[in-house]
């Protein structure tokens, strides 16, 4: 099996459901950086899989975030499944709270809006990678930035 088709199994254990599987033959590897308001540097994103089923656009991705940095702050468009595979994911909401803790083999669900912004944070030694669904309007970006609510860290 592959380690995409095992991504895709993994994240699809959060609940949700077959319309995200369609096409998974149409599997393609494209890298790129995981945009929000800044990321930290060496933070990278590798999709893994995507398709559209009517108005709704499929992406999978690894997102790795390597030991202090973060995704910056940001929200998105339509809800996200994520699955950390390494390492410990730190969240925090808009009002500066840590929302979650995040260790390998958790879950995470992200509600979409901009009443959600949020960061994502690596406070460890090690790397954090996780394998990400995100299920947004077609045409949609991934996230979209958003300003420090007043953090004292980014």
């Amino acid at each position: 099996m592959t380690r995409e088709v095992s991504a895709v199994r993994a994240v699809l254990r959060t609940g949700v459901t077959g319309a995200a599987v369609v096409g998974l033959s149409a599997m393609s590897l494209v890298a790129g950086t995981a945009y929000a308001t800044p990321a930290g540097p060496g933070v990278t994103a590798t999709v893994l899989y995507r398709t559209t089923v009517g108005n709704t656009d499929y992406t999978l991705r690894e997102i790795t975030i390597p030991p202090g940095q973060s995704t910056g702050w940001h929200y998105h468009d339509g809800p996200l499944y994520g699955l950390v595979k390494k390492g410990t994911l730190s969240h925090f909401d808009a009002t500066c709270a840590q929302d979650g803790t995040y260790p390998a083999g958790r879950t995470i669900t992200e509600p979409s809006g901009p009443a959600h912004v949020h960061i994502g944070r690596n406070e460890g030694s090690v790397p954090v990678v996780l394998d990400v669904l995100y299920v947004l309007p077609h045409g949609s970006p991934f996230s979209e930035d958003a300003p420090n609510p007043g953090c004292d860290f980014q």
